[in-house]
C-alpha cells in the first residue's frame, strides 16, 4: 500500500452477542460483559453442549421490512443491519447527499460468511423428516445462500457495483476486507461495504463441532467456558453476529470530507497447506500471513502496539497462535498485548474477522485494549500479556487483527491511528 492508494475506514457496524451497535459492543468489550448464556433459540438439553453466544434482543424490524426479514435467514438479518449502520455512520445513508454523489456501480460489496444458511437448512429437513410439514417454501433457496446477503443489501441500496462472496471458514470476515481492499486498489470500486455475517447456532452444528472436540463442553458454567489462554480452556463457543465497515481510498473519502476512523496499512492471507482442522504445529501459516501483512504496511515488527489474536480458547490453536506471535515477534512479543475478546463474544465465526477489526478500530481511537476475560489460570505455554479479565488503558497507534479458520485459513489485517 502507498501514499497514493491509502484505504481508510469511513464506516462501523456491530450486531453481536454483547451488544446491537458499535457504542454497545465496544462498552460491553471494555467493561467485562460476557455474551455466552444456555441455548434459548431450541432446547439443547439433549445435545453435548447446551449454551452459546447468541444475539439478544434483536428486532428485525428495527433494521427492515417485516416482508423483507421473513425473505432472509436470520445471519443475512444481522449482516443486513450491520451494514446499514455502517452505511449511517459512513455518511452513506440512501437519502444522503454524498450517497446520491457516487454511482451505483461504483460501490461494492464483499460478504463473509462461513456456514451461511445452515440453520435454515437443517430446521426445514428435519420437518420434512418428522412429517411436520411437506412443502418447501419458495424463500427456502434464497434464504440459504451466502451471497444473497450482499444481493439484498444491493437491492436494498441500490448499489450496482461488484458483489462477491467469500467463505474461508472462521477468516471469512477477515478475507471480505481483504478482498475489498483489492476491490479499491484495482480501481473497480470506490466504495466497498464489507461484511462478515453468521448465525449458525444449531443442533447440528453443535453435535458436529462437539464430535470433533472443537466445543468447550462446560454446561455448569457457560459464561467462563471461552477461556482464550488459560490452562483449563477446553474449546471454543459458538458465537454469531454481524459486522460491518465501509472502505475507500483516502482520497475518496477528503472529497466527502467525512469522519476517518482508521487507516487500513496493510492485509495478508495465507493456507497452511497442512490439515483440514487443525493448524500446523509450528503455526507456519499464521507467521507468513502476519510477516507478510508487515512487508504489505513496510513496517517493523517493532511498531505493532496490540494483536487482537484469533484465541479461540482450544487447547493447541491457542498455543500454535502463541508461538507464531513468538516467533515473528521476538524479543518485541513481550512488549505487546495481545488479547482475544471472544472469552465476551464467543466465537462468531464469519463475523468475528469484522467485528474483532472494530475492536482494534476502537482501541486505537479510545487508547484502550479490551480484555481477555476469563483467563484465570496462567499456562506456561501461553506466557505473553494477554490483559487478562480487565481492559488496559494504553495509546495504540499500530494493532493487528488475525482471523485463522479450518483448512489451514489464515488472514491478518493490520490498522494504524489516521493522522490526516
Amino acid at each position: 500500500m502507498t501514499e497514493k492508494n491509502k484505504i481508510v475506514v469511513t464506516g462501523m457496524g456491530a450486531v453481536t452477542p454483547i451488544g446491537i451497535g458499535i457504542e454497545k459492543y465496544w462498552e460491553g468489550l471494555v467493561n467485562g460483559v460476557r455474551g455466552v448464556a444456555p441455548i434459548t433459540r431450541f432446547d439443547a438439553l439433549e445435545l453435548p453442549v447446551h449454551f452459546a453466544a447468541e444475539v439478544k434482543d434483536f428486532e428485525p424490524t428495527d433494521y427492515m421490512s417485516k416482508k423483507l426479514s421473513k425473505e432472509m435467514d436470520l445471519f443475512m438479518q444481522y449482516g443486513y443491519a450491520a451494514c446499514s449502520e455502517a452505511l449511517n455512520d459512513a455518511g452513506l445513508s440512501d437519502d444522503s447527499s454524498d450517497r446520491a454523489s457516487i454511482p451505483p456501480e461504483r460501490i461494492g460489496i464483499v460478504v463473509g460468511t462461513a456456514f451461511a444458511g445452515v440453520a435454515t437448512i437443517a430446521e426445514t429437513q428435519d420437518g420434512l423428516s418428522t412429517g411436520e410439514h411437506t412443502r418447501i417454501s419458495p424463500r427456502f433457496v434464497p434464504k440459504i445462500l451466502g451471497n444473497i446477503t450482499a444481493a439484498q443489501l444491493a437491492i436494498a441500496h441500490g448499489f450496482r457495483g461488484p458483489s462477491l462472496t467469500v467463505s474461508t471458514a472462521c477468516s471469512s470476515g477477515a478475507d471480505a476486507i481483504s478482498t475489498g481492499i483489492m476491490l479499491l486498489l484495482n480501481n473497480e470500486a470506490d466504495v466497498v461495504c464489507c461484511v462478515g455475517a453468521e448465525a449458525a447456532t444449531c443442533p447440528i452444528t453443535i453435535s458436529g463441532l462437539a464430535s470433533a472436540h472443537a466445543l468447550s463442553t462446560r454446561n455448569d458454567s457457560p459464561e467462563t467456558a471461552s477461556r482464550p489462554f488459560d490452562k483449563e480452556r477446553d474449546g471454543f463457543v459458538m458465537g454469531e453476529g454481524g459486522g460491518a465497515i465501509i472502505i475507500e481510498t483516502e482520497e475518496h473519502a477528503k472529497k466527502r470530507n467525512v469522519k476517518i476512523h482508521a487507516e487500513i496499512i496493510g492485509y495478508a492471507n495465507s493456507t497452511d497447506g497442512y490439515h483440514v482442522t487443525s493448524p500446523h504445529p509450528e503455526g507456519i501459516g499464521a507467521v507468513f500471513c502476519m510477516q507478510k501483512c508487515l512487508d504489505k504496511a513496510g513496517i517493523p515488527y517493532s511498531a505493532v502496539d496490540y494483536i487482537n489474536a484469533h484465541g479461540t480458547s482450544t487447547p493447541k490453536g491457542d498455543t500454535i497462535e502463541t508461538h507464531a506471535i513468538k516467533t515473528l515477534f521476538k524479543e518485541h512479543a513481550k512488549s505487546l498485548i495481545v488479547s482475544s475478546t471472544k472469552g465476551s463474544t464467543g466465537h462468531m465465526m464469519g463475523a468475528g474477522g469484522v467485528t474483532e477489526t472494530i475492536a482494534c478500530i476502537k482501541a486505537i481511537q479510545e487508547g484502550i485494549i479490551p480484555p481477555t476475560l476469563n483467563l484465570t489460570t496462567p499456562d506456561e505455554e501461553n506466557d505473553l500479556n494477554y490483559a487478562p479479565q480487565t481492559a488496559v488503558k494504553r495509546e495504540v497507534n499500530i494493532a493487528m487483527s488475525n482471523a485463522f479458520g479450518f483448512g489451514g485459513q489464515n488472514s491478518s489485517i493490520l490498522l494504524k491511528k489516521y493522522l490526516g
